[in-house]
């Protein structure tokens, strides 16, 4: 049986702090999946308005489904390849790119979050985009699989991790487990650095069974809470 791998723990509050990936700069693209206004699904900040934007690109699956058999991550739910999702498109600047979203977000500038995923979000995300959010009054929320250091300045972090990949990210806000995965103990997880523990029910041919396989993981062990992807319940993106 495979196990999550593990590396030596990281700084202090390295979800903010961590090494991030290589920083924007003149030439630098921003390739986009799709980005649109909703309520966010799932974890702690389920119900919250936020403009979501999905970075296209994963590093565990091609997204091919004639990839999928042998990707590192074989359940994914979504689609990241290519840039023509709604709002989807490639931006030549971080400025841009937060123009888009603070139009998206329209009127008010109260409680402005944007919550960036993928695909995986660290293989593009970086300081630049971050201050840029920042500049306009968002909270920059991330959802990674926690295989690439976090980029530093973030404001909510949200790790899934996936079996038989080398997490680096042990350090955050949140920590989803996507349940049941072969090769990951929980146990093993409850020893990393984060607030909260989720366990949320695999996305499959098997839904009953892994609902249940995740209640009785938050019944057995009470660090962890039961997490329902909400927007899937109620017709949301």
């Amino acid at each position: 049986m495979t196990s999550t791998k593990l590396r030596p723990p990281l700084p202090a509050h390295a979800s903010r702090e961590s090494p991030s990936p290589p920083e924007g700069g003149e030439g630098k693209t921003y390739a986009v999946k799709e980005c649109f206004l909703t309520l966010q699904g799932e974890g702690m900040q389920a119900g919250s308005r936020a403009v979501f934007l999905r970075f296209a690109g994963c590093n565990l699956w091609s997204g091919r489904e004639a990839d999928r058999a042998t990707a590192q991550c074989r359940f994914c739910d979504t689609d990241f390849v290519g840039t023509d999702g709604q709002g989807g498109g490639k931006f030549a600047s971080a400025e841009d790119l937060a123009v888009r979203v603070e139009r998206l977000w329209g009127e008010g500038a109260e409680h402005r979050l944007v919550v960036v995923t993928g695909g995986e979000p660290m293989l593009q995300l970086d300081t630049p985009l971050v201050d840029a959010l920042h500049g306009r009054g968002f909270r920059v929320a991330v959802e990674s699989n926690g295989t690439l250091p976090a980029v530093g300045g973030l404001d909510w972090l949200c790790v899934s991790p996936k079996a038989g990949t080398d997490v680096v990210q042990r350090r955050g806000d949140e920590l989803k487990l996507v349940w049941p995965q072969e090769g990951i103990d929980p146990a093993e997880l409850e020893t990393w650095d984060f607030d909260h523990f989720l366990v949320q029910p695999m996305d499959c041919d098997e839904r009953d069974a892994a609902t249940a396989a995740a209640i009785r993981l938050a019944m057995e062990r009470p660090k962890w809470r039961l997490t329902l992807q909400a927007h899937k319940v109620v017709g949301l993106p």
